[in-house]
């Protein structure tokens, strides 16, 4: 096993710039920087899936946050007093958090209909917790003209009941600033990604989901000078992380990096991922090609790296199977939350692509907020285990 030691294990490099992510999850949700912008009389929008866009919110001048759950398994009294037991523990352990108050700093929250759970999370909390505003938009399932030219009619009207609500006019001018920001983000994070391709990558998976969790809840300026300073950081160091197995997780939503790290302990590296909210939360920048901006905007969120829940799934197999060979992947962990309907359902039609590719994969039913019980841990050994036979 000494083959697998990391430099940090061995206390010879430490990510300094990683503890400016750290500290901002630590007190998620009431970060200092949340704080601060409401003490200046700053606004604070929440949102529910990776298809509401976070342009129009910022160039309204308020702050997107990305509502999550505990970032540990908890029993959730509440949620399930609320919503039915067969909604996923992520619908279930959001609401929990908002009706204990622990989003009341909140001056409202957006939702899109992308899956039950998630309408449900939306219609529950829009009803008990009382807020100024909340909005849901409708997401189509498909790319053609017509879901186009339908999701385009939701961001609009999304675009329009928002300065109704602040009483502003939303410019042009204010969404291209607001695209560059995000764009500058989403390069930023493909630059960190591209780490990940090295045979020894400087950063670890676990390390990397704290920079992601981060970037759901700062202002974005903020997150992009602090991802500057990690990628000067891990450019002039020379912290090399070897493995016993190269690894891809893909499935339901996941924000817990001790999940990743029980993965890691194990001598494997997590190199990239499949999740909203990671891959494709950033994978796709908003592209300019004379279309209005806000036309721009709603063009990226529904052609981005698709969810388990659009049709036909080819896009997204793909897309999977390119990170699998682009990253050098030895095997695919696939986790899906209880009741995770879209992601269990496609589970046997990805599992057989990579098999075609001659990728294993193992699934793993999970809770949200799980750290990686013994029982995971088993499994992922004997996967690891497998993949080192494999390749003698």
């Amino acid at each position: 096993m000494e083959d697998f030691l990391r430099k940090e294990d061995m206390g010879e490099t430490k990510l300094d710039s990683l503890e400016l992510f750290r500290e901002v999850n630590r007190t998620f949700p009431n970060t200092k920087e949340i704080q601060v912008l409401k003490e200046q009389g700053g606004k604070v929008f929440g949102w529910l899936c990776t298809y509401v866009p976070e342009e129009i919110i910022i160039a309204a001048g308020a702050l997107p946050i990305r509502i999550t759950g505990y970032n540990q398994e908890v029993e959730l009294e509440d949620g399930n007093a609320y919503l039915y037991i067969n909604n996923c523990s992520f619908s279930r352990s959001c609401l929990q958090m908002g009706l204990r108050g622990e989003y009341a700093y909140l001056d409202g929250v957006i939702g899109g209909s992308t899956c039950d759970g998630a309408r449900r999370l939306f219609d529950l909390w829009r009803y008990y917790i009382d807020l100024p505003f909340s909005h849901i938009l409708t997401v189509p399932r498909k790319y053609t003209d017509e879901a186009h030219k339908l999701y385009y009619e939701q961001v609009l009207q999304f675009k329009e009941a928002f300065e109704k609500y602040l009483n502003i006019t939303i410019t042009d001018e204010a969404l291209l600033k607001s695209i560059t920001v995000l764009n500058e983000s989403r390069e930023l994070l493909k630059k960190l990604y591209e780490l990940r391709k090295l045979p020894q990558p400087p950063i670890t998976g676990t390390e990397t989901m704290e920079v992601l969790n981060a970037s759901f809840r700062m202002p974005k300026e903020q997150f992009n000078q602090y991802l500057k300073q990690l990628l000067q950081e891990l450019d002039s160091s020379d912290i090399k992380h070897s493995c016993k197995a190269r690894l891809m997780v893909t499935g339901s939503v996941m924000n817990n990096p001790e999940f990743i790290k029980s993965i890691e302990d194990l001598g494997a590296l997590v190199v990239t991922d499949e999740l909203c909210s990671s891959t494709r939360y950033w994978s796709d920048p908003v592209i300019l090609d004379g279309r209005p901006p806000l036309e721009a905007i709603s063009r990226r969120y529904l052609n981005n790296f698709p969810c388990a829940r659009m049709v036909p799934s080819d896009g997204r197999f793909d897309r999977i199977i390119e990170l699998v060979k682009d990253y050098k992947v030895d095997g695919v962990i696939s986790q899906i939350i209880r009741y995770c309907v879209p992601y269990a359902h496609d589970l046997p039609l990805i599992t057989s692509k990579l098999k075609e590719i001659n990728t294993p994969t193992l699934s793993l039913d999970v809770e949200y907020g799980t750290s990686g019980s013994g029982q995971i841990r088993t499994r992922v050994q004997a996967f690891l285990e497998m993949l080192e036979t494999k390749r003698k």
